[in-house]
């Protein structure tokens, strides 16, 4: 039998290498930028045309490299980073691999400019697909420029199952929002398709979340500090009344470097516990600095995955920073020490003997007057059953009302409220008992709905304060993509600029609602779904609008309202159940009523 196994040519391996570094343009983004940040870098400018389709561009001012580097930063496994298996645990960089360089140039046509401080020339290299094109002299200033055009222009396959441009776009500012976030010092800049969409100066960490984020960060974070021999724990947490169901921002960053870490997102959670109402997050940003030895990066490609050797002991200490963070904030006020006017207060005396109070009643006392005796039995109490009442006659006063049940009849018009939460209402099988929050879900949803797949605008109620609503950059991408659906469901919005929008005006019927907050879910909404079908889109957002708007439980209704809920509901198109699969109203057989009786 002949030799089947063969070593796969370089070509083949960068691209299969690539398929787990850089699976879209945001890992393009987030490998070239980390270079720049691990280069020294003091400032970086990422320009995107096609939410990275077409060319991806960082430029930055960092220690740039020679001619001979410029060409060997492209093969396999060449770093700058780590040179022996030592130095594993004890990384200070973002990278370490050497894969992100080669990956990128297997699947794109990657162009090169840089020069070191210390020469008077710099260095341009072209590659095509891991071949080098050309590498010439040229003249350019200190730092890198590395231009990455048609990605996955030889992966067919791959680019073919590349999202959306408003998709990729909202991954690529999600990777970018992550490596800001670590280094606020650095200036940084994004531009997509020649308009700037980030402007990012240096700075402290604090005026880095809320020029990323919205000034409305300003006012909800808390500062968290601990230093123990384990770790460093600092950043900030949000306070309670900041939490939201979605789209919170949640960072866990450790030496610089973001991770995702479950247990540790459930030790944030867990310091809020009966805080926040279940199902709500806080926003937060934490910062580990822990010694490089004590955990392992090299897990994964993306590096994201991150194991602790003390991670048990570091969970305790960052719920304990958290709640101190929350009980500094809720700490009550400082004693007020002005005497004047207060009574006085005598100092305990231990060697004084103080008797206990004595309390005096009488123990012969009875509410029901001094004639009667509490428990015991009348000897005469066959004559209660032989005595003749005469109650109140239609019409007359008496010491009891009484109630005309002769004109219920098999179907009555009136309906019945039940604890300001349910609508009673009696029918030919029986009664009928209407969760009256879930039943004006469905009708309100169904009208949004349909308001929207028609594309006509909605009935508009104009505020008589217009209220602004800032999003963050990421969220302002989805906000573009779904101003129109807004428009058509009766929301009047003016785009202000850099993710501001004034709420002039809303749809019709959402009073005493907190617009700003149902914009921001809709949004978060429509973010999960944006890879779904239009109609999905409608849904989504439809449902958010119709829980927002809808009638709460515990609100008095009127005869006149709740009819109105029953004949509208009875129109939709599904009367037994809210669009998310809750029960909206359910009969209690006349038959099973009789037997209650019997």
């Amino acid at each position: 039998m002949s030799d089947i196994i063969q070593l796969l040519p370089d070509s083949v391996a960068n691209q299969i290498a690539a398929g787990e570094v850089i699976q879209r343009p945001a890992s393009v983004v987030k490998e070239l930028v980390e270079n720049a940040v691990d280069a020294g870098a003091k400032n970086v400018r990422v320009l995107i045309v096609d939410a990275g389709r077409t060319s991806i561009q960082v430029i930055d001012d960092g220690s740039g490299m020679s001619d001979t580097d410029a060409r060997l930063a492209f093969e396999r496994h060449a770093t700058s980073k780590i040179s022996c298996a030592d130095d594993l645990f004890s990384l200070h960089t973002n990278g370490f691999r050497g894969e992100a360089l080669a990956s990128i140039a297997a699947v794109a046509r990657v162009e090169l400019k840089t020069r070191l401080a210390t020469d008077e020339v710099g260095t341009r290299i072209s590659l095509l697909g891991s071949k080098v094109v050309s590498q010439e002299t040229i003249a350019c200033p200190v730092g890198s420029n590395f231009n990455v055009a048609d990605l996955f222009f030889n992966v067919p396959a791959r680019r073919k199952f590349l999202k959306s441009n408003a998709t990729e776009m909202n991954n690529i500012l999600a990777a970018f929002e992550r490596i800001v976030l670590v280094y606020p010092e650095v200036s940084f800049s994004l531009f997509s398709n020649g308009t700037e969409m980030m402007r990012l100066s240096a700075g402290s960490l604090h005026k880095r979340i809320s020029d990323v984020f919205g000034k409305r960060f300003n006012e909800d974070l808390l500062p968290v500090d601990v230093d123990t021999s384990m770790a460093h724990i600092t950043g900030f947490v949000g306070k309670p009344e900041s939490a939201r169901r979605k789209g919170v921002h949640e960072y866990l960053f450790v030496n610089g470097r973001y991770m995702k870490h479950p247990f540790f997102h459930k030790a944030v959670t867990t310091a809020f516990e009966r805080l926040v109402p279940v199902g709500m997050h806080v926003p937060y940003f934490i910062y580990f600095t822990v010694p490089p030895q004590d955990i392992d990066v090299n897990i994964h490609p993306t590096k994201t995955e991150i194991k602790f050797e003390n991670e048990q002991a570091i969970w305790q200490i960052l719920v304990a920073a958290v709640r101190d963070a929350v009980g500094l904030f809720c700490n009550v006020n400082t004693i007020d020490f002005d005497t004047e006017g207060k009574p006085e207060i005598p100092v305990m005396n231990s060697s004084t003997h103080i008797a206990p109070p004595k309390v005096s009643f009488d123990r012969n006392y009875t509410p029901f007057g001094q004639a009667q005796t509490q428990n015991r039995v009348p000897r005469n109490w066959e004559q209660l059953f032989t005595q003749d009442f005469n109650f109140p006659q239609d019409g007359e006063k008496g010491s009891a009302e009484t109630t005309d049940v002769s004109g219920i009849q098999d179907k009555s018009p009136a309906h019945y409220q039940y604890k300001e939460r349910y609508i009673m209402t009696a029918v030919k099988s029986g009664l009928m008992v209407i969760d009256q929050h879930r039943a004006d879900v469905r009708i309100r949803y169904e009208r949004y709905l349909s308001m929207m797949e028609a594309s006509t605008q909605g009935n508009s109620q104009q505020l008589l304060f217009p209220e602004t609503v800032t999003f963050s950059h990421a969220e302002d991408v989805i906000m573009k993509k779904v101003h129109t659906n807004m428009v058509n469901a009766g929301f009047d919005l003016t785009d202000l600029g850099h993710g501001s929008y004034a709420i002039n005006g809303v749809p019709a019927g959402m009073e005493s609602v907190d617009y700003a907050s149902i914009l921001r879910t809709m949004i978060a909404d429509a973010a999960e779904k944006e890879e779904a079908s239009l109609h999905e889109i409608y849904r989504t957002m439809a449902l958010s609008m119709a829980r927002s708007a809808a009638i709460p439980q515990g609100r008095a209704l009127d005869n006149t309202a709740m009819e109105g809920i029953v004949n509208a509901l009875f129109a939709c198109s599904n009367v037994n159940y809210t669009p998310d699969g809750k029960t909206i109203l359910a009969i209690l057989p006349q038959r099973e009523i009789e037997q209650l009786l019997d």
